[in-house]
């Protein structure tokens, strides 16, 4: 196989037909094939079935996890949750199933209210403004979408977001309240930020008195590989710059038991901890203790949650590996025309294709049987400047549908660059 920006016109023709014809064989097969979010397989939900077996709803103080109170949630299910970021039991509120959730309240809350440091809400402010490293998570970005909130792309590399630019802009500009940021594993690229970018997030100097960090700790125990990543605590590193009241850091069991029916938390400073308790129990007087119970219980501590984990991975590293095997294997000797990421952790691979090209990938996928994540969805306003980033999520599909999937999806690249580099040579 020849590199392809080193074809002739009448060589990328040949290409092309006969690219077409095994696009047209995997048509032909009638494929339901989905790698477009990052969705727990039934074998991995099948593992956390044990959790409902519990009868006995009294947690370890008395409480009744069945009737109402503990609006911050049982201590138990604090300290779980702190002992899995890394942060005391006091500084952690438990919610939901949802993460995503805690996150948009807390964004309504800013919007309507503001902050205990802020000089009014964030709804009063004249253009309010978010910083968003891309490519990233598609529903974070919803969020400040919904709020009419502008989004500024920051780019990332494998240490993480672009930290000069970022330090410049928070600096000088007093209108940006927030930046989303996952730390580790990031969704997509599967980066983990250094010690370095973490400190420098605890110690910059922002405008605005209430700029927040929501920090979204959504893979912090999802590896795959033996290497157990830990990166500094961002609360606990904040608090050496007196800067904690500006962090918000958020995690969930959904990819640990059950997506629909796990638990998630909330970790901030004391200051906000109030704060937040205050807005919310206008809302609710209780999140479900029984659930917290249930995972506290099933799960008991990290270890135990590592343990567990565990069990996810011998499931997942085969499917990863194996689209990137097969994207080497029929990729690679084409040339420049992409490039993936290889995460040691987290749900996602980011292929990146050539520019102009990855809505056409995208298409010819869907046509065929294969529903990827919509091309651009990474980026704020669905709009990837390049038109060259693919999210793959191989985590739902059982492998040997992975790999079938992985096949075509090299093939839908290529004739999408064959296409792309015809048109160029018109």
């Amino acid at each position: 196989m020849s590199e392809y920006r080193n074809m002739t016109k009448e060589q990328l023709l040949a290409e092309k037909a006969t690219l077409e014809k095994s696009y047209a064989d995997f048509k032909a097969m009638g494929l339901k094939l989905n790698m477009a979010r990052g969705k727990p397989g039934p074998h991995q939900m099948d593992l956390a079935m044990d959790l409902l077996k519990m009868e006995d709803y009294t947690a370890s103080d008395g409480t009744d996890a069945r009737n109402y109170g503990n609006l911050e949630g049982l201590e138990e299910a604090r300290a779980l949750f702190g002992d899995i970021m890394g942060v005391k039991p006091e500084n952690v509120f438990v919610g939901g199933n949802s993460s995503l959730q805690l996150m948009y309240l807390l964004v309504s809350i800013g919007w309507t209210f503001g902050f205990q440091d802020s000089p009014c809400p964030w709804s009063q402010v004249e253009k309010p403004k978010f910083l968003c490293p891309v490519p990233g998570y598609d529903r974070h970005f919803r969020i400040t979408e919904e709020f009419g909130i502008e989004m500024i792309n920051i780019p990332m590399s494998p240490e993480g977001p672009d930290m000069d630019m970022i330090e410049k802009l928070v600096a000088e500009d007093a209108s940006i309240k927030g930046i989303w940021c996952v730390p580790q594993y990031s969704n997509p690229d599967g980066y983990t930020y250094s010690d370095e970018t973490v400190r420098r997030f605890a110690s910059m100097k922002t405008a605005a008195p209430d700029f927040k960090i929501f920090w979204d700790e959504a893979y912090i125990v999802h590896h795959l590989t033996d290497e157990i990543i830990e990166t500094p605590v961002l609360l606990e590193e904040s608090r050496k710059y007196g800067n904690e009241d500006r962090v918000f850091m958020f995690t969930s069991t959904s990819k640990i038991t059950f997506p629909g029916a796990g638990v998630s938390a909330l970790a901030c400073s004391e200051n906000s901890m109030k704060y937040v308790c205050k807005r919310f129990e206008v809302m609710i007087i209780s999140y479900d203790k029984m659930n917290q119970l249930r995972h506290v219980r099933f799960l008991k501590n990290k270890e135990g949650v590592l343990a567990h984990m565990k069990k996810h991975r011998r499931r997942l590293a085969p499917c990863f590996d194996a689209v990137k095997t097969t994207f080497a294997q029929e990729l690679t000797p084409c040339g420049d025309i992409a490039h993936w990421t290889n995460p040691k952790g987290g749900y996602f691979i980011s292929l990146y294709v050539m520019p102009g090209c990855a809505k056409r990938v995208a298409q010819l996928c869907k046509d065929a049987g294969l529903v990827l994540t919509g091309a651009g969805s990474a980026y704020p306003y669905g709009r990837d400047p390049e038109d060259s980033h693919l999210r793959i999520a191989p985590t739902y599909p059982s492998l040997d549908e992975v790999e079938k999937a992985s096949v075509l999806l090299t093939v839908c690249v290529r004739l999408a660059v064959v296409e792309k580099l015809l048109a160029q040579a018109e």
